[in-house]
C-alpha cells in the first residue's frame, strides 16, 4: 500500500497516444486529482484503489488509460475479438450510466479520427436476452460491463469463459457498497477462481469508491492476499458546506404543529433558493410522507409546482425510478425525497443542495449524501442537515464536525461467510476440476476468506457432498463429488442449480398476519418480523397486536388494544448509529461534562460549542441546556465514552426498567442487550422486554419480590467478553430472526432452491421446508448453515466484536459502570429511550407532549431540589 502522488498534466499527456490526449485537453483542458493520481499507475500495470467523491472523475481515472492502451492494441494489430476489460458494479443502473459515459468519449474520438478501430462494449445482467448473450459468444465486446452475480454466471460458463482468458484489466465500481456484505465476499472468492482458474495469470485491478475508511483495508479486500495495491485518497478533493439548522427555538417546549410548520418551511426556503434539492430520510415511509406534505403544500399555496416533487426508494417499481432519474438528468425536476436508493453515484444530473432529515448515523454516509451536491469537482457540496430533537441536535452537531475534520466511521466486512463458500466450492467445480487442497488454498487467498480454517472448509466440502446427518431425507441432495476423498467434480444438474439459485440476494417475503382465532389483519415485511418475540407488541393499520408465533410465511396474533407497542413499525428500517460517531457522540458529552465539573460558566461553555461545532448560539445553548440538565438530575453523572449510568425507573405501570446509557453504535448494543437480557431473565426466571435505541437500551420487567434486593451489576459477573459469543447463540436459538436468516443462509447453501428446472418454487413452502429443516440440525450447532446463520446475525447484523470491545474496557476498569436511582422520574437523556416505545400508538403531537410532560417533571423535580433552573437557563 502507498500514499498518493499526483502527477503533472504533461507527463500524462506523454504517457497517451497524441490523438487521446488532444481529445481529452480540447473536452475538459485539465485532470481532476483522482486522474492525475490513477492513469499513469494503470497504465504502468499497478492495482490501484481510487476513492473520492461523486463528480470528480473517477470514470475517465480508471478507463482513459484502459481505453488509451486498447487503441495502441488495434495500433499493433494485437485486438482481438476477446473482453480485455471488466467492469462490476452492484447496480445495473449503473452499468446503463457506464455505457453511456464510455460510448460518449469513442464516439467523439471516431469522430474527429475516423479511422479509429471500433472498440466494443457491452452489457451482461440478468437483464440481457439469450439472443444478445450468444450475440456476444460471437463478437465479444472489448469491454464488459456486468454485476457480481452475472460476472460469476459468466466464468462458469464454458464457451463465454474462454472469451475472458485474456482479461487485463477488472474495475470494481462502489466498492464500499460491495465490501460490506457476502455480495462483496461473493465477488472476491470469484475474483480468486477467475484469476487461478480462467486467466491463469494476474489481472490488474482497479477499485473505484466514494468516501469510505479504512483505505489500506478496502485496498486488501480488492486485491487479496500478497498482492501490492496503489491508494489514491481523494477523497477530500471537492470543497463541503454543512450546516446544522433547528426548526425551531425551542425544541422541548414547541409543538408537533410548531416543530412540523418549521420543518417545512425550512425545506421550501431551501428549496426555493436552489435550482435542484435531494432530500435524505432515513425510512421509506418518511420519504413517502415527506414528498405527499411537500405536494399538499405546494398545492395549496403554490410556492412549487406540484409536478416537480418526486419521491424515489427501493419499494417504487424500477419504472417509477428509471422515470424520476431520467427527470432529474433532464432538470424537470425541483425536489426529489429519498431514503437511501440515491446515495449511490448514478447519474442524476446537476444537484446544488442536499438536505438530510435528521442524522445520517455515520460520518461516511453524511458525506456520501452531501457528495451528490455540486456535479463537478470545482463545485462545493453543499448540505443542510434538519434536527428533529435534542439527540438528533446532538448528534448532529458531532458528526458534521467529524465530517469537517475527515473522521470517517470504519467499513465493516465479513469474514468467512460460509453460505457463500458453498456457492464458491460449486462454481469451481463448474469450471474445472479440482483439487481440495489447491482450492483451499486458492480461497484462502480472497480477503474475506484468508482466516478460513480447515476445519471449516472441510464441514462445507462434507456438507455439499451429502455427508451430513442424513439430509438426503429431508430432500437435500448433494451438489458435487469427490474423487478419492481429492477431487472435487460438478454433480449432474449442479450447472442448472448454479445459474438458477447463484448470488447472495435474499428473497424478501410479505408475511401475513392472523389472529389467533384465524382472521387475516394484513401483512408485514419479512426485516420486520425477524425482529419480533412472543410477547412484542406491535401496531398493524391502526391497531396494537401482540405477537404469539410464525409458522412458514404466516404469523399468529392476538388483540393487544390498549397496551403500548414494544416495536415500532419503522424499527427495522432504521439506519443504526455508528460505532466510531457513537464514541465521538460519548466523548462530546464528557468534555461539557468536565467544563460543568471544573466550574465554566453557561457562557463559556455556548461559546466554546459554537466556535468548535460550528453552530449558533441558540443550537448550542439547547445543547448545553440540555447535558446541563441530565448532571444536575443524576449529580453529575453524564454517561460517555468512558462511563455507562444504569438508570434503575419505575414506571406508572409497575414495569421495572433498567436503562442502560451506553454510546456505542446501536449494533454492538443490539448484541449487549440481548446477551444481558438473557442472563437477567435466567437469574430472575422472568421474561424481559429489550428496546434498543442509538443512545442505550432498556431491559423491562415486571416488578417482583426479590427486585429491590437485585443488584444489576451481576450480570456483569455472568456476561463477560470471554463467552458473550456463546450467550448470544443460546439467546438466539428460538427467534424470529434465526429462523428468516437461516432460510436466506439456506438458500445461498443451496440447501433449498428458489428455482429448480427453470421454474420459481413456492416461497411459502420454502419456508416450511426451512423450518423442518432447522428442527433437524438445531443439535448441531456446528452444521455449517447453522453456523454462518449465527455468525451472520452475531457479526454482520449486530456486532459482537465491538460488544466484545465494550465488555473488555468493563473488566479493564477503561469503561466505568454507575447505578443511579431507583427513580419514578425518568432522567432527560433517557426520555427518546422511553419514548420510542411509545412511537407508534401515540400521534406525533402527544408523543411531543409526552416529551415535554417528562422534561416538566424533571424542572419540577430540580425545583425541589432547591436547584434554580431558571437561572441556568438565562438566554444568551
Amino acid at each position: 500500500m502507498s500514499t498518493t502522488y499526483f502527477y503533472a498534466d504533461e507527463e500524462i499527456y506523454k504517457l497517451l497516444r497524441p490523438y487521446v490526449a488532444e481529445w481529452f485537453k480540447n473536452k475538459y483542458g485539465t485532470f481532476t486529482p483522482p486522474q492525475r493520481a490513477s492513469i499513469p499507475l494503470i497504465k504502468s500495470g499497478f492495482n490501484v484503489l481510487v476513492s473520492s467523491p461523486t463528480g470528480s472523475g473517477k470514470t475517465l481515472a480508471a478507463f482513459l488509460g484502459i481505453l488509451d492502451s486498447l487503441f495502441e492494441m488495434a495500433e499493433n494489430n494485437m485486438l482481438e475479438d476477446k473482453v480485455y476489460a471488466i467492469y462490476i458494479s452492484p447496480l445495473r443502473a449503473l452499468n446503463n450510466d457506464m455505457q453511456r459515459n464510455l460510448l460518449e468519449p469513442l464516439n467523439e474520438l471516431k469522430q474527429l479520427y475516423p479511422n479509429l478501430p471500433n472498440i466494443r462494449i457491452g452489457i451482461r445482467t440478468s437483464d440481457t436476452t439469450s439472443y444478445e448473450k450468444q450475440k456476444m459468444l460471437r463478437v465479444p465486446p472489448h469491454i464488459l460491463i456486468t454485476t457480481p452475480e452475472s460476472f460469476a454466471i459468466s466464468i462458469t460458463s464454458p464457451k463465454f469463459s474462454q472469451k475472458l482468458a485474456d482479461v487485463k484489466w477488472v474495475i470494481v465500481d462502489e466498492i464500499h457498497e460491495l465490501a460490506n456484505n457476502k455480495r462483496g465476499a461473493y465477488l472476491s472468492g470469484m475474483l480468486e477462481l477467475f484469476r487461478t482458474l480462467i486467466t491463469k495469470k494476474e489481472f490488474i485491478r482497479v477499485g473505484l469508491s466514494a468516501t469510505v475508511s479504512p483505505l489500506e483495508e478496502v485496498a486488501q479486500y480488492l486485491v487479496g492476499k500478497n498482492r501490492e495495491c496503489r491508494i489514491i485518497d481523494a477523497r477530500f478533493v471537492k470543497p463541503v458546506d454543512i450546516k446544522v439548522i433547528t426548526p425551531v427555538r425551542d425544541l422541548i417546549h414547541s409543538s408537533e404543529q410548531e416543530v412540523e410548520e418549521g420543518i417545512y418551511k425550512t425545506l421550501i426556503n431551501e428549496i426555493k433558493k436552489h435550482r435542484t434539492t435531494l432530500i435524505f430520510t432515513n425510512t421509506r415511509h418518511a420519504a413517502e410522507r415527506v414528498s405527499f406534505k411537500l405536494r399538499k403544500i405546494a398545492e395549496k399555496e403554490g410556492v412549487l409546482d406540484v409536478n416537480q416533487i418526486e419521491a424515489h426508494h427501493s419499494s417504487l417499481s424500477r419504472n417509477v425510478r428509471l422515470e424520476v432519474e431520467d427527470k432529474l438528468k433532464r432538470g424537470l425536476l425541483k425536489v426529489v425525497v429519498s431514503s437511501t436508493s440515491l446515495e449511490l453515484g448514478i447519474d442524476i444530473g446537476y444537484i446544488d443542495l442536499v438536505i438530510l432529515l435528521s442524522s445520517p448515523k455515520s460520518v461516511s454516509r453524511l458525506l456520501q449524501r452531501i457528495g451528490r451536491a455540486g456535479h463537478h469537482i470545482r463545485n462545493i457540496s453543499k448540505g443542510r442537515i434538519v434536527v428533529v430533537d435534542r439527540d438528533d441536535l446532538v448528534e448532529c452537531t458531532v458528526l458534521t464536525k467529524l465530517a469537517v475534520d475527515r473522521k470517517i466511521d470504519n467499513i465493516n466486512i465479513p469474514k468467512k461467510p460460509l453460505d457463500v463458500l458453498s456457492q464458491l466450492i460449486v462454481a469451481s467445480s463448474l469450471i474445472s476440476n479440482i483439487e481440495k487442497e489447491e482450492l483451499y488454498n486458492i480461497l484462502r487467498n480472497s480477503y474475506n476468506f484468508q482466516d478460513l480454517t480447515n476445519e471449516e472448509y472441510e464441514s462445507v466440502i462434507r456438507y455439499l457432498n451429502g455427508e451430513l446427518f442424513g439430509l438426503e431425507l429431508k430432500n437435500v441432495y448433494s451438489k458435487i463429488r469427490l474423487k478419492e476423498d481429492k477431487l472435487i467434480y460438478p454433480k449432474r444438474g449442479s450447472r442448472m442449480i448454479f445459474f438458477m439459485n447463484s448470488g447472495t440476494i435474499p428473497d424478501e417475503a410479505m408475511i401475513e398476519v392472523i389472529t389467533d382465532y384465524g382472521k387475516y389483519v394484513g401483512n408485514l415485511e419479512e426485516e420486520f418480523v425477524e425482529i419480533l418475540s412472543p410477547g412484542d407488541i406491535f401496531v398493524l393499520g391502526g391497531r396494537t397486536y401482540e405477537f404469539l408465533s410464525s409458522k412458514g410465511s404466516k404469523v399468529v396474533v392476538k388483540d393487544a388494544a390498549g397496551q403500548r407497542p414494544t416495536v415500532p413499525s419503522w424499527f427495522s428500517e432504521m439506519l443504526p448509529l455508528s460505532y466510531e460517531s457513537a464514541l465521538e457522540i460519548g466523548k462530546f458529552r464528557r468534555t461539557v461534562a468536565e467544563m460543568l465539573s471544573k466550574g465554566n460558566n453557561k457562557e463559556e461553555i455556548i461559546e466554546w460549542i459554537s466556535k468548535e461545532y460550528s453552530i449558533s448560539k441558540s443550537a448550542s445553548s439547547t445543547i448545553y441546556n440540555y447535558i446541563l440538565e441530565q448532571y444536575l438530575f443524576t449529580n453529575g453523572i453524564i454517561p460517555s465514552d468512558k462511563l455507562i449510568m444504569i438508570e434503575i425507573y419505575d414506571d406508572e405501570e409497575g414495569i421495572r426498567n433498567y436503562i442502560f446509557h451506553a454510546l456505542f453504535g446501536r449494533r454492538a448494543l443490539d448484541a449487549l442487550s440481548r446477551a444481558l437480557a438473557y442472563a437477567l431473565s435466567e437469574d430472575l426466571n422472568i421474561d424481559v422486554k429489550i428496546s434498543v435505541t442509538d443512545n442505550g437500551f432498556s431491559l423491562s420487567v415486571s416488578k417482583v419480590s426479590n427486585l429491590d434486593s437485585y443488584n444489576v451489576l451481576r450480570l456483569f459477573d455472568k456476561v463477560k467478553s470471554s463467552n458473550i459469543y456463546d450467550i448470544l447463540s443460546k439467546a438466539i436459538m428460538r427467534t424470529e430472526m434465526l429462523k428468516r436468516r437461516f432460510r436466506h443462509c439456506a438458500e445461498r447453501s443451496f440447501m433449498i432452491l428458489r428455482r429448480y428446472k427453470g421454474r420459481e418454487t413456492n416461497l411459502e413452502r420454502r419456508e416450511l421446508n426451512s423450518e423442518i429443516l432447522l428442527n433437524s440440525i438445531k443439535e448441531f450447532p456446528d452444521f455449517p448453515v447453522l453456523k454462518e446463520t449465527i455468525r451472520e446475525i452475531l457479526e454482520d447484523h449486530m456486532d459482537v466484536i465491538r460488544a466484545k470491545e465494550i465488555l473488555k474496557k468493563i473488566e479493564g476498569s477503561e469503561i466505568r459502570l454507575v447505578i443511579f436511582g431507583p427513580t419514578t422520574i425518568p432522567s432527560p437523556f433517557s426520555h427518546s429511550i422511553i419514548i420510542k416505545g411509545h412511537s407508534d400508538v401515540v400521534l406525533a403531537e402527544d408523543k411531543r407532549e409526552l416529551m415535554k410532560k417528562l422534561h416538566d417533571k424533571v424542572i419540577d423535580f430540580l425545583r425541589q431540589k432547591g436547584v434554580n433552573i431558571d437561572l441556568a437557563y438565562t438566554s444568551v
